[in-house]
């Protein structure tokens, strides 16, 4: 296990700057998640940790070590790919061995602990077929259990389940989670799925343009968003963003009329997520007609239009109502308000 710091870490290709001056800890057996999506930074931001790509600017210590002349076989770390990278010709025992063959383990001591790592990823029975008569989920499995055998100071992996199909997923991320409660190891893992993200991650660093915008617990950046930007990212269905402007101490927009703490503005942008609104009767803040119902079995997604104003409550599962019928949604007690500005994106509350 290993403390990983990005000290004014920067990286350019020319005179495209893809990854601005920033610095980064990773704590000792933390797994971090860098979310964001395609093109922010993550992935190279990896890379570079990995010795994949060349820092143009800053340091990278690994357990309290400079490593950025140091080659990625030096650096004691483990990768795991979107495309699993396994040797086609060779075996499932072949593959998990691969690494410590390489690392001139003695014989009986590769037999061991192939065994030990293909029973913590219940491949121990399907050592000796080949990748082509796996399905993706023990292919995974595979990658997972070749990068977990050499007992590496890090783990780093790139989208490793963005392949899988949904159900897979899931069942995936629970494995990733239970391996790294029983390991420990320092992971930084990278992705675009916020799901995957919430769910894996002890701390997530949301990216954007390269930048890491927001760098807390999936909890604080789920109720706390940084700004419009995260707010929109984080959160399935998203966040409700309405453009309107604050008047008299209430934000006004198209069938929107709600008390807030802030003063007169205009180009306001009011946030608001699904399960803080409820479906109601009579005269409520949010008005409009039903635009869509789409039932996902816990609950039905209702989506509100007021004009070019829509609005996603989470109701019923049970709830049925014919489309352009009138709708009335209203904050459930203790639910959220965010404001944010909508030229530079900055929370306006507190």
């Amino acid at each position: 296990m290993a403390e990983v710091r990005l000290v004014d870490i920067e990286k350019k290709y020319g005179s495209f700057l893809a990854v601005p001056q920033q610095s980064l800890t990773i704590e000792d057996g933390e797994f971090l998640v860098l979310l964001g999506p395609s093109g922010c930074g993550k992935t190279t931001t990896m890379r570079m940790i990995a010795g994949l790509e060349d820092i143009t600017a800053g340091d990278i210590q690994i357990a309290g070590e400079r490593v950025n002349d140091k080659p990625p076989k030096d650096r004691d770390i483990a990768m795991v790919f979107q495309n699993y990278g396994l040797y086609p010709h060779m075996t499932v025992r072949q593959n998990i061995e691969y690494p410590l063959k390489l690392r001139k383990v003695n014989k009986a001591e590769r037999a061991r602990r192939v065994q030990d790592t293909a029973d913590k990823v219940e491949l121990g029975t399907l050592l000796d077929r080949r990748p082509s008569e796996l399905s993706g989920g023990q292919r995974q499995r595979v990658a997972l259990a070749r990068a977990i055998v050499r007992t590496p100071k890090i783990f780093l992996m790139d989208e490793p389940l963005s392949n899988l199909d949904a159900k897979l997923r899931v069942t995936m991320r629970a494995e990733l989670k239970h391996l790294h409660h029983e390991l420990g190891v320092t992971t930084v893992y990278v992705t675009h799925d916020q799901m995957e993200a919430m769910t894996l991650a002890d701390r997530v660093a949301v990216m954007r343009e390269g930048r890491i915008v927001q760098l807390d617990t999936p909890k604080r950046i789920y109720s706390d968003p940084a700004d419009l930007f995260v707010a929109g990212f984080i959160g399935s269905p998203s966040m409700n963003l309405i453009d309107g402007a604050v008047q008299d101490g209430r934000f006004i927009a198209e069938g929107m009329d709600l008390p807030v703490s802030l003063p007169d503005r205009d180009e306001v942008v009011f946030g608001i997520r699904p399960e803080d609104l409820e479906l109601a009767d009579g005269d409520t803040p949010i008005k409009g007609r039903l635009y869509a119902l789409e039932l996902t079995g816990e609950s039905t997604l209702v989506t509100m239009r007021a004009g070019k104003t829509s609005v996603c409550a989470r109701g019923h599962a049970d709830f049925e109502a014919p489309i352009n019928a009138p709708c009335h949604l209203a904050p459930k007690t203790g639910a959220r308000f965010y404001l944010f500005d909508r030229a530079t994106g900055q929370r306006l509350d507190g």
